[in-house]
């Protein structure tokens, strides 16, 4: 998928790669730590296929969706999400909403409806972006790439903890179930398969805690971006 591209106001890093191998969580305390915006795309496409289950959009009618998704009113506000300015932060984590943002992402217009809105949430000092395209499609110009994964088993098993640490309802063989069909309609879709992009530095984290995971993060910084990590900065 080729969107085009234009010259972006600060730079940009990426972090794509499968649910479950931690990107949010080291996104966000990457961000923190250059002192950066962080962009959460994940939660656009599951407002995106909340917003159609709520409104009896199909979850495979590709212009409708496309419709919704340049029509619908997302915004972040710290760690709220506010869709129409209705806070649907709970909402939009439960793994149903996963389920509707797996399938609403395999539409190439509902692709098409939020590359620009991705590429407008770029400002000053700089933006983390976590996705699945992030590198590859939405922004290729990126000057550091990262891929996370993680074995399925480990995937799984991290999902499990956060759906219950958040007094969630969660089933081990539903999940991995229900995550092998996602891993398959994310990597087969036509629109922007999930893959790592050909300069990323890729990162399995399956035996990682979140700070060594951190550490190798910040070193590709240090390595490919020396002149934004502030003076003093500890990861």
């Amino acid at each position: 998928m080729s969107m085009g591209s234009d010259a972006l106001p600060a730079p940009v890093i990426t972090f794509d790669g499968p649910s479950g191998t931690g990107k949010g969580t080291i996104a966000g305390r990457l961000a923190a730590l250059l002192g950066w915006h962080v962009l959460d795309t994940g939660a656009l496409y599951r407002c995106v296929g909340l917003a159609a289950v709520k409104r009896g959009v199909a979850l495979d009618d590709d212009a409708a969706l496309g419709n919704l998704a340049q029509a619908l009113t997302i915004r972040f506000d710290g760690e709220r999400v506010l869709l129409e300015g209705v806070d649907v932060s709970t909402e939009i984590r439960t793994a149903s909403a996963g389920e509707y943002a797996s399938r609403v992402a395999a539409q190439p217009a509902v692709r098409r409806s939020l590359w620009r809105l991705q590429r407008d949430a770029v400002r000053p000092p700089g933006l983390v972006a976590d996705g699945r395209d992030m590198g590859t499609v939405v922004f290729p110009e990126a000057p550091l790439k990262l891929y996370l994964d993680a074995s399925p088993q480990v995937r799984v098993d991290r999902r499990y903890k956060q759906l219950k640490d958040k007094g969630m309802d969660a089933n081990l063989s539903d999940l991995a179930r229900d995550l092998a069909e996602r891993d398959r309609r994310d990597r087969e879709r036509a629109a922007s398969p999930l893959r790592p992009a050909g300069d990323a530095v890729v990162i399995d984290t399956s035996g990682l805690g979140i700070d060594a995971v951190l550490a190798r993060v910040t070193d590709a910084v240090r390595d490919r971006l020396p002149d934004v990590w502030p003076d003093g900065a500890r990861a």
